[in-house]
């Protein structure tokens, strides 16, 4: 197939990387590979997830138990050590996704069928929280290496998700040219239906959080939708923060708790904590005085800040704003409703929509960045849900040589 004109390089001109500030948390180094046995399970489909951070889409695709996640890959070393924990029979791949070779990407997969493909591509150059937003931020082009993933492989669906500011970005041109892109793509070339923002409270996250995704499917699949909201009706409103978090015990401050209180479980409570006997991630930050006399004055759905708006208190009635990753200095974000501290990671992780039995590593501070980076995992259900009805259709009754 012809290809865009963009899919041939990474080489864009007009951009400074040294504009964009970096973490020393990126492994910069040559690609190194986690190689693992990827046992065939006839009743699953493939899924490769490239820029996977700490796992929000490979959790909720594993969630429709139709999933497999066959390689994953990030450059960020602590959400992907956090995926390896959680992930332990997953193949990875640490390092720069531009530095992968197609060589590396056959050691990796070897023979086996990628149905699908997703992509949390780097959202920090699109986010309207970053104040040095431009249109030349070499993360923006980042998609191209999904392309080039696609070229190889040719995937029977793409997913690539990102922040509602990359609509708005540059007038909307990235956009429209990820969706060329991908059109062009692979061997047969791909239908994507229209970019749409989802916000992922209306699928039970009890967070106001909207990304945008793009669906495509391999010309000559059925057709693909988006998944209807289930949430946020008079009969089944959104789910809120005393649903997220009102059972965890209560913290002091820069204290910890491992033991799960005795209270009555409301439904979502019920659902993430599963089985799960210890209770992991919950301490609270080490706030100075100052700090904690702040979030004591500030009434639960205020800003904490004259000048932050969006570092508010918590109120146990609302959703949460969205959770940033909060660049790479990452402060405290939100005041807990009742408590006088900021949030435990595993109160972020519960507005996220991670179950209790997915551990954080790396502490708190890098706690907050891979919750804030996270696709919440109900979201992502969703949308694999959508997914799997494609492909159900598609392969009808499977064997084990459904893929070929």
């Amino acid at each position: 197939m012809t290809k865009s004109y963009k899919q041939e390089t990474l080489d864009i001109e007009g951009i400074d990387s040294k504009a964009v500030e970096k973490s020393s948390y990126y492994w910069e180094h040559e690609p190194t590979l986690n190689k693992k046995d990827i046992s065939e399970c006839d009743n699953k489909y493939n899924l490769v997830d490239l820029f996977c951070g700490a796992g929000g889409i490979s959790c909720g695709f594993h969630m429709t138990n139709k999933f497999q996640t066959i390689l994953a890959n990030d450059i960020y070393i602590p959400a992907l050590k956090t995926y390896e924990h959680n992930n332990e029979h997953t193949p990875t791949i640490l390092g720069d996704v531009r530095k992968i070779t197609p060589e590396m990407y056959q050691d990796m997969i070897g023979d086996n069928k990628v149905h699908v493909v997703s992509a949390g591509v780097p959202c920090q150059g699109f986010s309207l929280s970053n104040k040095k937003r431009h249109a030349n931020d070499e993360r923006n082009f980042l998609f191209l290496e999904v392309v080039k993933f696609i070229n190889i492989y040719n995937p029977d669906i793409v997913m690539i998700e990102n922040v509602s500011g990359m609509k708005s970005l540059n007038k909307g041109s990235f956009v429209d040219e990820i969706k060329t892109s991908l059109e062009d793509a692979g061997e047969k070339g791909y239908t994507v239906i229209e970019p749409r923002l989802l916000n992922a409270a209306n699928y039970g996250v009890p967070q106001l959080r909207n990304r945008l995704i793009f669906l495509a499917v391999r010309n000559g699949l059925p057709n693909i939708n988006y998944p209807i909201p289930e949430f946020g009706t008079e009969s089944n409103p959104y789910r809120t923060i005393e649903d997220a978090i009102g059972d965890l015990p209560e913290l002091a401050n820069h204290d910890e708790k491992n033991k799960y209180s005795k209270k009555k479980l409301k439904e979502y409570q019920n659902i993430l904590r599963g089985n799960q006997k210890e209770l992991l991630n919950h301490k609270s930050p080490k706030h100075p005085q100052s700090t904690v006399d702040r979030i004591a004055k500030t009434e639960p759905s205020k800003p904490m800040y004259e000048n932050y708006k969006q570092r508010i208190r918590l109120s146990w009635s609302i959703q949460s704003p969205t959770q940033v990753a909060g660049g790479i200095r990452p402060q405290f974000q939100f005041g807990h409703p009742s408590q006088d501290r900021g949030l435990s990671i595993r109160e972020r992780a519960r507005i996220q929509s991670f179950p209790d039995n997915y551990y954080f590593t790396g502490g708190i501070v890098q706690g907050r960045v891979q919750t804030g980076n996270a696709v919440p995992p109900l979201l992502a259900k969703a949308i694999g849900r959508e997914i799997v009805k494609v492909l159900d259709k598609h392969y009808g009754n499977k064997d084990k040589n459904y893929g070929i």
